[in-house]
């Protein structure tokens, strides 16, 4: 006997056990394609919310941080430095990170490339390590070389987190670039590709 179950006909439909199997075979069918339908609604939805978190996370609200932020950083080499000792009429790059971000560390690697570009540029790398784990920041700066590249300061403003809750950071690496009057030129929630970031800092 055949039975062909996706117009739910049978062939023999005087045979109660036929038509049973049929029905059952059909609504199966039916649940099968049920289920297809509502996974792909899910995955639609989980990829908009997606979506939209991520915009949300991209978004810096400038509003408040028009200005270099008062800071106050102790260095790899466990000397003092803050606001107060960035030249004048030079643009500033402020980058608030973690020694064992993996993305902080891609963002470096990409940058040392760029750094004749950036090279008027005083970059400015803040991150919360405690004072009593300086050690991280130490070998960060020789991971990278940083001795090479005199306009880089970095540090850390321990658990003060000033800079942290002014610009509201929730990832890492947040970038903040300044021009030389001070003045917000724009800011990143996640760091930007290479060359827009070298044309920003270069045109600040």
């Amino acid at each position: 006997m055949m039975c062909e179950c996706a117009d739910f006909k049978c062939a023999d439909e005087y045979d109660p056990l036929n038509l049973h199997i049929c029905i059952f075979a059909h609504l199966h069918i039916k649940n099968v394609h049920l289920q297809l339908i509502m996974k792909k609604i899910l995955l639609i939805v989980i990829l908009v919310i997606a979506a939209g978190c991520t915009r949300a996370q991209d978004t810096v609200d400038t509003k408040n941080i028009q200005k270099i932020p008062p800071f106050k950083i102790l260095r790899q080499d466990s000397t003092w430095f803050s606001a107060a000792n960035l030249k004048k009429n030079k643009p500033v790059m402020i980058i608030y990170f973690s020694p064992d971000c993996s993305h902080c560390q891609h963002l470096m690697y990409d940058m040392k490339s760029h750094m004749k570009q950036l090279r008027n540029v005083q970059i400015v790398m803040v991150t919360f390590t405690e004072a009593s784990m300086l050690k991280m920041i130490q070998d960060f700066y020789k991971t990278f070389d940083l001795k090479k590249y005199p306009n880089i300061t970095i540090g850390t403003e321990g658990h003060t987190y000033v800079v942290q809750r002014y610009y509201q950071v929730r990832t890492t690496p947040f970038i903040a670039i300044y021009g030389h009057d001070g003045k917000l030129v724009k800011a990143y929630a996640k760091a930007p590709a290479m060359p827009e970031l070298v044309r920003v800092a270069k045109g600040a």
